[in-house]
């Protein structure tokens, strides 16, 4: 087996194998050379080569969603460091592990003119929660460069045995500041960067390791919750006769059922679920808008919860945050070894254990109110909503609510569904799911690039098929996605195109004016054709109702290429007829 014949990069790669980083990505360059000779040539690692350094970044957010565990990210030296930015960001508040292994110059070698340097120490400032600058290996001929960086040995004599004591120390700094990076990576589950000087020559290999790195722990995160913790919620709980549950981004099968069950046997309890929560029971309410979109003040307060807790990842529905905010709970919690969030401005305890465990051991010890009508009467009005929901698409004409309403319910069976932001996950959220479906979404910073690279990533993790669904300007942002040698031939785009940003017509705004339209709406004429027909993808297009169910009709068959559908809907009929619908279903 080949090495890079630099220490530093043996370290690395023999510290992410034994520490069981599998998965990497890798942009080609220079400067990273060393790493890519470790890694590519250890049998042990899975690697993928993706040009576009932000492309490289969400796809590797992408399996590291799916696996719940770090994925490697490296690149060379310079601007292409900046490019993990907005995944990067993405990845610390999706509290999702990536690992960005960012080779550089060594530091006498920066702001001197050469090409691809800038300053790449802590780049990521706090959007990580380590950073490290490792420090450069020694080596005979170079001992002499530079006072500030290598030792200057003034005594031939003892020059050979002052040279190995310090790369000895080097050494030993490097690999641990490597192994607590790691740990922050699992113990936060958020992204770190640890920044590599390499000096030239980059490409030499031997066929022999000359560094043995030693064992370290694989630290595990630990719950923090205790008998007091146990009494103070006991009896709260017990007081309390309303009692709201918010769910937001949840992996599937996060929760056990049997939980959920008598979560859901307790009358005094509404639990609100959205698409990316991927809970589901009977007694649940997904779709939140529809419940409390049409609610006036008296509503408001009928519903207003005396406890709320709080699970998961970001919340979807700005309709909820205005309302939680304005009717705020007297007490809340939120449950999770993650981070909580102030969103409602009213977080009076954050209890670090899963959900299953604090549930496991709650639940048995606080009465359960049977008896209690809070979810009852909230139930007869979710039937209702249903009821005009189902009569409102009737109503309609070709749109975007339709087409959601129809490429939803023909999903294939046990399959993923990843949503692009902005407009496509917030119609998503209208409706109801069937059970089967595992739903993601970057919620973390919510934006829509790299939507399409992090479907991609999970999709060639998942054992599931995959659907991706996304408006037509996250999808052109982020087209260089779809260079990618690694799309299985199950992947399915849909691409719903209204012309340009049609959330912003649903926003206050002056419409249908040219500045609106170029500067807001941002207008245009594209269509995906031409890319997949550079990329290898098979191509199809509807623009009425009975071209997409012809479409929807063979789309998911198999086939010897990824499938893209693009569906051209009215973009000024869109915001009319979603705007129109909250106000029917009152």
């Amino acid at each position: 087996m080949k090495y890079s014949k630099i220490p530093l990069s043996q370290t690395i790669v023999a510290l992410c194998e034994a520490q069981n980083i599998q998965h990497v990505v890798i942009s080609p360059g220079s400067r990273n050379a060393p790493l890519t000779i470790g890694f590519t040539n250890n049998k042990f690692f899975k690697c993928y080569s993706i040009v576009d350094e932000r492309c490289a970044a969400f796809f590797a957010l992408g399996i590291a969603q799916q696996l719940n565990n770090p994925v490697a990210l490296v690149c060379t030296s310079g601007s292409a460091l900046l490019n993990y930015y907005p995944a990067i960001s993405e990845a610390y508040y999706s509290n999702i592990p990536l690992l960005v292994l960012s080779a550089d110059r060594p530091k006498h070698l920066i702001d001197i003119g050469d090409g691809q340097t800038i300053k790449q120490n802590n780049v990521f400032g706090d959007h990580v929660v380590f950073s490290t600058n490792l420090k450069l290996d020694l080596d005979e001929e170079s001992v002499n460069k530079n006072e500030e960086e290598l030792p200057i040995f003034k005594s031939i004599e003892n020059q050979l045995e002052r040279f190995l004591g310090l790369q000895k120390d080097i050494q030993s700094y490097n690999e641990l500041e490597i192994i607590n990076a790691l740990n922050m990576a699992r113990l936060n589950s958020r992204p770190i960067h640890i920044n590599i000087p390499f000096n030239e020559p980059l490409y030499e290999t031997i066929e022999h390791p000359s560094i043995t790195v030693n064992d370290y722990e694989v630290l595990n995160r630990n719950e923090d919750f205790n008998d007091d913790d146990i009494k103070a919620c006991k009896d709260i709980w017990n007081g309390t006769d309303k009692k709201m549950i918010l769910v937001g981004v949840l992996p599937p099968n996060s929760i056990k059922e049997d939980i959920l069950n008598q979560i859901a046997d307790d009358n005094s309890i509404i639990v609100f679920t959205e698409t990316t929560s991927n809970l589901n029971n009977p007694d649940f309410f997904p779709g939140i808008d529809k419940i409390i979109a049409s609610l006036d003040d008296s509503g408001f307060k009928e519903l207003q919860p005396d406890l709320l807790i709080t699970l998961g990842g970001l919340i979807v529905s700005k309709k909820i945050k205005a309302f939680l905010r304005k009717y705020k709970p007297k007490h809340h919690w939120h449950i999770g070894l993650d981070n909580a969030n102030d969103t409602f401005f009213s977080l009076s305890m954050h209890l670090r254990i899963a959900p299953n465990s604090f549930f496991a051991d709650f639940l048995p010890k606080v009465s359960n109110d049977k008896k209690n009508n809070y979810k009852s009467n909230w139930i007869d009005v979710r039937q209702k909503r249903r009821k005009l929901h189902d009569s409102y698409l009737k109503e309609i004409q070709f749109s975007d609510f339709m087409v959601f309403d129809k490429v939803l319910s023909t999903l294939p069976l046990r399959s993923l569904l990843h949503v692009g932001n902005s407009s496509a996950i917030r119609y998503t959220q209208l409706f109801q799911l069937r059970t089967d479906i595992s739903v993601f979404c970057n919620r973390g910073t919510s934006g829509i690039d790299g939507s399409t690279s992090t479907a991609i990533g999970a999709s060639v993790m998942s054992d599931k098929r995959t659907t991706f669904i996304t408006g037509d300007l996250s999808f052109f942002y982020d087209s260089n996605a779809l260079w990618n040698n690694y799309i299985p031939k199950t992947f399915r785009i849909i691409v719903i195109n209204n012309g340009g940003g049609g959330i912003f017509r649903i926003l206050p705004g002056h419409k249908n004016t040219d500045n609106f339209d170029t500067f807001f709406e941002t207008k245009h004429n594209l269509n995906a054709k031409h890319l997949c027909e550079m990329f290898g993808l098979e191509y199809q297009s509807a623009n009425d109702s009975e071209k997409l169910d012809s479409c929807l009709d063979t789309f998911y068959n198999l086939s010897d290429q990824p499938k893209l559908l693009e569906i051209f809907t009215p973009s000024r009929l869109n915001d009319e007829i979603l705007l129109n619908y909250f106000d029917y279903i009152k």
